[in-house]
């Protein structure tokens, strides 16, 4: 999976967010994919209440689109899912599944849809297709031989509310709650942060919020990559001469500059919009250190206010009315020095003051963050410490301010709604029960990392996939990817070819599905589907292209196959029904969970979305004491991973690249960083660059300072100087994940470290 060093070209970035690079990469992209006219046409009818919701990012779709309610990186996922370049059986007698395990990951998906549904064949080391039905079968057949506890069914953020229910239930009628999901690997620690501290496990901004509030702060979240429209509600929140505080170890593009492609005036003249008014490179992990210096540096305002008998910096009402633990946290933020402050953060004192001056003087702050916060051992800490910020001044339950994590994948929010989730307190299982007339599980399940562990200790016997390209974006991947191998069944329901086909189990298969975009048509006619995004709104998605091959099914389809072959018969639960009409799952979501989707088929197209009830929003706070919970931080900063440490010592964080949405790589080019070519890089300070005698381009090798006895290491990365807190380097996810061991994850939520590994760096060679 080598990607030639040689063919690297670095630049200095110097574009804003938007402008013509990003038209230019949404035309360069539709020619590459071979999109036709008429489909490229789609893009008028993405994130529109009328329209199909984007298979990319989560972010919030408006009642009152503009024209083009679409991104760059939207545009490159609607443009992969529609391409004309299609996988027939053929394909598989040319490359046999050893070769295509040579191939990187844009190689793999860039050769389009898969169009039949494919089981392995170990005589010929390929894929033959095989019928529908006796796919089901088969698969009906080994589950049922199995130990329902010992099968995992995984899910990504893509599939539907719909699609995602059945699922669950199929999980939970076989007899397991195991339903880990890609949150399990980014925001599973809001989930556990917020619950803990306000009482629910979402963010509690709106769009609408973005208008009245006066103030936002921004913790590691690339919002030009990861969540481009958010750019349209910054602009316009700029333009109003709102500040934007950011804290990030990179400089990224979108939360310097923005030009907006939807306004002729921008684009020629070339005006940018400054996003960031102030911006703080704290080191990664550094986070709760840079929080409790912003939090004693408002203690320290609130002082200066009672002594010259003016009005108070905190909330006092609010606080004595809506919050407990107040003393003991203020108690451990007087009790931290500014020295162990300013070396944990990485920033000065008087920076940070700085940043907490315009806090006090706002009314309503927003707090915005992403997985920069969320996949550390710390990560719940973090997420803690900004509701801890936020509480100070009221700055939730009331409208321009609140707590706003920037979800992933688009319906991965909308998944643990409707049930996926290994954790039975979260799921309605009485409920269940009373409806369909089974008897739950009420074990735990695994998440994500206990499912790697399963896999390692070869407990686990089945891994079915309702999409993602698992271990691919899982840490260990060396063990993993041997202990893969070893499963005696896996399933993948797929619309692209990825890594999870050729590092395969003994019995595999690959079961391709419909895209959310193409037309979903079933018994009673064509299908519309529903997602929540980032801001816990429900929205219609309809299907708008051909499919690119009629053997296709669609998810519901898929989940309902399985379903049959491997459940006994239950009157109650009409799996047909459902497939030949969507509404009837809305029918069967909403008596499951009536006080979120009650009259769901007449709100579904609400334009905005509907939102289902989020009591902290109100003021209402479902935590064990009943208000909103300070929380004291256990300590300012992650302890290291163990093993070597010192001057040789470097702490590498992950990011995502211009060119790619979590694990689907568009592109090897990342123009934001100015890096062409190739992927295979780390960033990293000048200073450190002399410090450790490297150019420009030279190539290197990195291993885990961990001394648990694994062997951790990635050759062949190519060293591009870049403004990056000393002792600090970033690199690309997933080519860096090798690195990152199982057991590193944060604490209670066990989401993977991947924001902060100790790594010794060597001189290196190419792969």
């Amino acid at each position: 999976m080598s990607q030639d060093s040689r063919k690297l070209r670095i630049e200095r970035p110097t574009m804003p967010a938007g402008g013509w690079g990003s038209v230019q990469e949404v035309g360069t992209i539709l020619l590459q994919q071979r999109v036709p006219l008429k489909d490229s046409r789609l893009l008028l009818h993405q994130n529109k209440p009328d329209g199909f919701m984007c298979v990319s990012c989560a972010w919030a779709k408006p009642a009152n689109p503009h024209p083009f309610e679409f991104c760059e990186s939207g545009a490159k996922a609607t443009a992969w899912e529609t391409t004309s370049k299609a996988i027939g059986a053929d394909f598989f007698e040319r490359h046999t599944v050893a070769e295509l395990a040579g191939w990187d990951d844009h190689r793999l998906e860039d050769q389009g849809r898969l169009t039949v549904p494919l089981r392995y064949d170990p005589a010929s080391d390929r894929y033959r297709p095989i019928d529908w039905d006796a796919a089901f079968a088969e698969i009906g057949a080994a589950l049922r031989g199995f130990d329902p506890k010992q099968v995992v069914f995984y899910s990504s953020g893509r599939a539907s509310l719909e699609t995602s229910y059945l699922y669950g239930l199929l999980a939970r009628m076989y007899g397991n709650n195991n339903l880990p999901d890609s949150s399990n690997m980014c925001h599973e620690s809001t989930s556990v942060g917020l619950q803990k501290t306000i009482g629910v496990p979402v963010g509690t901004v709106t769009l609408d919020d973005f208008a009245h509030t006066d103030c936002i702060f921004f913790f590691g979240q690339n919002v030009g990559v990861n969540s481009p429209r958010m750019l349209h509600q910054l602009q316009e929140a700029r333009q109003r001469g709102v500040p934007v505080i950011t804290f990030n170890p990179l400089r990224e593009r979108g939360l310097v500059s923005f030009t907006n492609p939807q306004s002729p005036g921008e684009m020629l003249s070339g005006a940018e919009t400054p996003i960031s008014t102030q911006y703080h490179q704290v080191k990664p992990g550094g986070d709760t250190a840079a929080i409790m210096g912003l939090c004693k540096a408002i203690f320290a305002r609130d002082d200066e206010a009672r002594a010259a008998g003016e009005q108070r910096v905190l909330d006092t009402a609010f606080l004595h009315e809506h919050t407990q633990g107040l003393a003991d946290f203020e108690a451990a933020v007087r009790a931290c020095s500014w020295e162990d402050i300013e070396r944990e953060s990485g920033l000065r004192r008087a920076a940070l003051e700085d940043a907490a001056a315009v806090y006090c003087r706002s009314a309503a702050v927003m707090g915005i963050y992403g997985m920069g916060l969320t996949q550390h051992r710390n990560g719940v800490q973090n997420v803690a410490m900004v509701v801890n910020l936020l509480l100070l001044r009221g700055n939730i339950g009331k409208p321009g301010a609140g707590v706003c994590p920037v979800r992933g994948h688009s319906n991965v929010q909308g998944q643990r709604t409707v049930g996926i989730t290994e954790k039975p307190e979260l799921a309605p299982l009485d409920k269940l029960k009373e409806q369909y007339g089974f008897e739950p599980p009420r074990d735990k399940g695994m998440d994500t990392v206990e499912a790697c562990e399963g896999i390692l200790a070869r407990r686990v016997q089945a891994f079915i996939g309702l999409g993602g390209n698992f271990v691919r974006a899982v840490p260990e991947r060396a063990l993993m990817e041997a202990a893969w191998r070893a499963l005696p069944l896996t399933v993948q329901v797929s619309t692209k070819l990825n890594r999870n086909h050729v590092v395969h189990g003994k019995a595999s298969y690959i079961l391709p599905c419909l895209g959310r975009i193409e037309i979903d048509r079933q018994r009673s006619g064509a299908q519309d589907v529903t997602i929540e995004d980032s801001t816990a709104c429900m929205h219609g998605s309809r299907g708008m292209a051909e499919p690119v091959a009629p053997t296709l099914r669609s998810e519901a389809a898929i989940v309902a196959g399985i379903a049959k072959a491997t459940l006994a018969p239950n009157p109650r639960v009409d799996w047909d029904r459902w497939v030949d009409d969507y509404a009837s799952i809305r029918d069967a979501i909403a008596a499951t969970y009536p006080e979120i989707f009650h009259d769901f088929n007449a709100r579904m197209w609400t334009p905005g979305g509907f939102r289902k009830p989020l009591a902290a929003a109100n003021r209402i706070w479902h935590t064990d004491s009943g208000k909103a919970a300070f929380t004291v931080p256990e300590e300012l900063a992650p302890a290291a991973v163990g093993g070597e440490g010192g001057a040789t010592t470097l702490r590498l964080f992950t990011v995502r690249s211009d060119g790619q949405f979590n694990t689907t790589i568009y592109s090897h080019d990342d123009r934001f960083r100015g890096v062409y070519g190739s992927r295979m890089v780390i960033f990293m300070a000048r200073a450190d660059m002399a410090k450790y005698g490297l150019a420009q381009g030279e190539l290197v090798a990195l291993r885990c300072a961990a001394d648990d006895g694994v062997a951790r290491r990635v050759d062949g990365l190519a060293v591009v100087p870049y403004e990056v807190p000393e002792g600090c380097i970033a690199g690309y996810f997933p080519e860096l994940n090798p690195l990152i061991p199982l057991w590193h994850h944060a604490k209670e939520s066990k989401v993977p470290a991947a924001k902060a590994i100790d790594v010794v760096l060597e001189r290196g060679r190419p792969t």
